[in-house]
């Protein structure tokens, strides 16, 4: 259940009924920042005043007057400069959690009413290339978007937009034919394919016969050459393996591997169309939208003085070609209602001008680009994807690292008493813990900012870290495990109820979950899944603490189990969200 979308909805009959305007109007209902307040807050009598010409607490009174003849409503109090303060009913509550308890399937969080298509655009590495520290935040921000957005009822498309086309394979052609390793293609598909790359590359600076022979290579594979064609497949096919052996270990799927080769032949009708249309036009032999030239441009955009460039003046295509390419198929051939970029900030005018030129196409689609902040290592400064020798920080060797650490700290917790891990489960507890400690650490920021990356803070079993909520959920499966109890059939002969102080608190948490979503899938801001999780799983241990579960009797037993449960379930389904495993011991 939304609880701020129901409130919303008594707050905006409340009104209506003291103050008789003959037409609805906006309640505008948030959580409270400090609970002591109340657990929501309805704004909409400061807006009124004007209106009505009365000061705003005048008006609030009876706003909350009628708020308090409401079942839901324990308490409505006038505060501030004309705040109505509200705190729910405890029988409310503990009847829409005992409904939750039910929703096994949903955990109470209602699909949307308007589900679209949406494209999620992440990760996007280049073929012929080790995934680094740079492609992680695109790759797990991206996958957690998709996560929430199916979850909430939308068709979502997971598109790896690879960069499997350009310059370097002419290079790459050349180089396999004077320097590669079949043999090594196959056992080290990437190293081989760099190593090769790094030799022609050089060779091309100093030389510069081979450095056409690179460009005529290019320009046959572009012309579907059959040779060429063949191995350039080849590369796509052994880089392929090599990323989905990461996306593996990360638990990352897509649904199209469309990279910047499926959309060379539309190039040429796309910058004809600019032409013809006098969104774009020649200059100096390049073919250019000038912003300043254009009207309806926006505002932002008529001061850019670079231009937008579609095609070079040797005739070549830009990323940016690609890109109107590729929403024009997204559009025709996914119809897809909206497009989600998952694209660090930094790249926020390219996607401001994509944006801009694809309204003047006439494109109705929603595009929104999703910006982040970056990786910072322990000096502040960017987390350096090559290491002090030059050797490039590769995404599989972190994540390798991060499973080693993760194990090191279920070693010392075992021999010290804290863990109970059985040695046959050492190493999947390890990898879920550390995987999800190196997923969590990023996705519990704020997207837009910027966050340090520290081995210590992430794998912890205290404070915001994954190992701490995976514990919390173990805790709440070993209740279970020790009643011989099944959690997951535990709501049909339970009826939740909030007498304690504690579970009042834990109740109210839970009961948030569903707005929770909503919110984090509207704004694409994953941290606030992560934000609840964790609150949930310190009003869970103070419930723990102050209230008797399996030592309960009677109803309070089986209200409390419930409680329980819906813990669980939750720290399960909003680590789920997000991309994050849990294990049922630890």
């Amino acid at each position: 259940m939304l609880v701020e979308r129901y409130l919303e909805s008594l707050g905006s009959q409340a009104i209506e009924t003291a103050l008789h305007l003959g037409e609805p109007r906006p309640a505008i209902v948030r959580p409270t920042q400090d609970p002591k307040f109340g657990d929501f807050q309805l704004n909409g009598a400061m807006p009124l005043a004007k209106e009505l010409n009365k000061p705003p607490r005048e008006i609030a009174e009876p706003i909350a007057n009628a708020l308090r003849q409401l079942d839901a409503v324990e308490r409505a109090e006038v505060a501030g400069p004309g705040f109505v303060n509200i705190h729910l009913a405890p029988q409310w509550l503990a009847a829409r959690l005992t409904t939750t308890l039910r929703d096994t399937e949903r955990e109470g969080v209602p699909v949307v009413e308007r589900p679209l298509k949406t494209v999620v655009d992440f990760s996007g590495p280049n073929i012929a290339k080790q995934m680094h520290v740079g492609h992680l935040r695109s790759t797990i921000i991206g996958d957690a978007i998709s996560r929430i957005l199916a979850f909430m009822g939308h068709s979502v498309i997971r598109d790896n937009h690879l960069g499997d086309w350009g310059t370097q394979f002419g290079l790459l052609i050349v180089g396999m034919r004077e320097w590669g390793s079949e043999e090594a293609l196959e056992r080290e598909p990437i190293a081989e394919l760099e190593r090769v790359y790094k030799l022609a590359s050089e060779r091309a600076k100093i030389e510069e016969a081979f450095a056409e022979q690179a460009r005529a290579e290019l320009v046959k594979l572009q012309a579907g050459d059959p040779d060429n064609r063949s191995l350039w497949e080849h590369f796509v096919e052994v880089s392929r393996r090599a990323l989905d052996a990461v996306y593996a270990e990360l638990g990352v799927e897509f649904d199209a591997w469309l990279g910047e080769s499926a959309y060379h032949d539309a190039l040429p009708g796309v910058v004809d169309d600019l032409l013809v249309r006098g969104i774009g036009r020649e200059d100096d032999g390049a073919v250019c939208v000038f912003w300043n030239e254009i009207d309806g441009a926006p505002k932002a955009l008529r001061k850019q003085k670079t231009p937008f460039i579609v095609r070079k003046n040797d005739g070549a295509f830009l990323y940016s070609t690609t890109d109107i390419a590729t929403v024009l198929y997204r559009r025709d051939y996914f119809a897809a209602d909206r497009a989600l970029y998952i694209v660090d900030s930094r790249q926020g005018l390219h996607f401001q001008q994509l944006f801009a030129l694809m309204k003047l196409l006439g494109v109705a689609m929603e595009l929104e680009h999703i910006g982040f902040g970056t990786v910072l290592g322990k000096d502040g400064k960017p987390l350096r994807t090559r290491d002090a020798s030059g050797k490039v920080t590769t995404l599989t060797s972190l994540l390798e690292e991060s499973k080693q650490r993760a194990r090191q700290r279920i070693e010392e917790g075992i021999a010290e008493g804290r863990l109970r891990v059985q040695p046959e489960e050492i190493d999947e507890v390890s990898r879920v813990v550390g995987i999800g400690s190196v997923k969590y650490a990023d996705l519990r920021q704020n997207r837009l900012s910027d966050y340090q990356f520290d081995w210590d803070k992430m794998i912890s079993f205290q404070g915001n870290a994954a190992p701490y909520l995976q514990y919390a959920y173990a805790r709440c499966a070993s209740i279970f495990a020790k009643g011989g109890l099944d959690m997951e059939v535990i709501g049909p002969d339970a009826e939740i109820v909030l007498e304690a102080p504690a579970e009042e608190v834990l109740g109210k948490r839970l009961m948030r979950f569903a707005d929770v979503v909503y919110q984090a899938g509207a704004t694409s801001q994953p941290h606030l899944i992560c934000e609840h999780v964790y609150e949930l799983a310190r009003a869970f241990s103070g419930f723990y603490t102050e209230c008797p579960v399996l030592d309960s009797e009677g109803v309070m037993r089986r209200s409390r189990l419930g409680l329980t449960a819906l813990t669980a379930r939750q720290i399960r389904r909003g680590l789920g969200l997000v991309g994050i495993g849990v294990v049922d011991r630890m």
